[in-house]
């Protein structure tokens, strides 16, 4: 038997299992940390918590179902770790939240790519600029006598494609 909180996300009225809501805290907790030295922190918060009351609103068909822990998870997956909320140039350390580091996953950013996202999804995934993976795969093509064409293929049937946070 697990305890419910009653929660207040964006003027939005929840049902929270009481481990989600304390991971919940320490997320908006991180965030705020690593707003700490931004102007208009209080506005951002305030437009987090909205978006995650949104987010939740859509996954929930009635006003009774319990926000679990795998919830919050995807929420955070979908709403990104706090140090991508860090302004440039602020070195606040964000590194008290506790957030389980899960494998990195490819995937084919469509939205972005110019054929079928392959290289744009392999950018995202290393942190590096796609071009340079479009390059690559171009001297593949020419110089690896069409080596580049069936790594294409193989990357785009075998990585699946993002699911954009509009969706």
């Amino acid at each position: 038997m697990n305890k419910t909180v009653n929660i207040n996300l964006g003027g939005m009225f929840f049902h929270i299992d009481e481990d989600a809501y304390q991971k919940l805290t320490r997320y908006f907790d991180a965030i705020k940390r690593s707003l700490s030295n931004a102007g208009g922190q209080d506005e951002i918060i305030k437009d987090i918590e909205m978006r995650i009351g949104e987010l939740i609103t859509e996954r929930h068909t009635n006003d009774k179902q319990v926000i679990n822990l795998r919830e919050v998870d995807e929420i955070i997956t979908v709403m990104g770790q706090p140090e991508d909320y860090r302004i440039d140039g602020d070195d606040t350390d964000v590194s008290v939240y506790s957030a389980p580091r899960r494998n990195k996953k490819l995937y084919r950013d469509t939205e972005k790519g110019l054929i079928g996202g392959v290289a744009t999804g392999l950018g995202h995934y290393f942190g590096i600029d796609a071009i340079w993976f479009k390059i690559m795969l171009l001297v593949f093509v020419f110089a690896g006598f069409g080596t580049g064409i069936v790594a294409y293929i193989l990357l785009w049937m075998v990585t699946t494609e993002t699911v954009p946070t509009s969706e």
